[in-house]
């Protein structure tokens, strides 16, 4: 598993460092990323809830953002209505997902010996302060939404690397 999620995350962050390199080709192609996104942080999550037997909130998390991009991909006319509605998405998603990583904090503090869930809190609460501004200013994460979108993809990678690292062994 945790060669998975390393994996993933490093993926993840390559995927970042391209969006940042290329802001105004990711903001036309955003939905398309969005896509992505969902598909392997639900694909993540379910492998995860699986291996741990654990079918809580990320579980449930993972199974919506699967559902949510096969509807983005498969309803005609919807992609273009998610590319313009797509900031207030991403808005929401940067904050749920900064809910989630303090969620898994906790749960990492718990379970497990050391300081690895300081660095999941810490990325949570960036997440959750950049999804409240990006409600609060839409024009401006528009401007931004490559840059925001990279820095999102890192973070998120960055997050899998360590909760990799950081998480208990688990006997198979």
């Amino acid at each position: 598993m945790k060669i998975f999620t390393t994996v993933l995350g490093l993926i993840m962050a390559i995927c970042g460092i391209s969006c940042i390199c290329t802001p105004v080709l990711t903001f036309l192609e955003a939905g398309y990323f969005l896509v992505i996104l969902l598909l392997v942080y639900g694909i993540a999550a379910i492998v995860r809830a699986f291996m741990d037997k654990s079918y809580g909130l990320p579980f449930l998390f993972g199974i919506l953002s699967i559902i949510l991009a096969i509807i983005v991909m498969a309803v005609p006319g919807l992609k273009l209505m998610t590319d313009g509605m797509l900031i207030y998405i991403m808005a929401a998603w940067f904050l749920l997902q900064g809910v989630v990583g303090i969620y898994m904090s906790f749960k990492q503090k718990k379970a497990a010996e050391g300081k690895g869930w300081i660095w999941t809190l810490v990325l949570g609460i960036i997440g959750v302060l950049v999804g409240i501004y990006s409600l609060l200013h839409p024009m401006i994460l528009a401007f931004t939404f490559g840059i925001l979108v990279g820095v999102y993809f890192i973070e998120s990678g960055i997050n899998m690397i360590v909760t990799a690292f950081c998480a208990p062994e688990t006997e198979e």
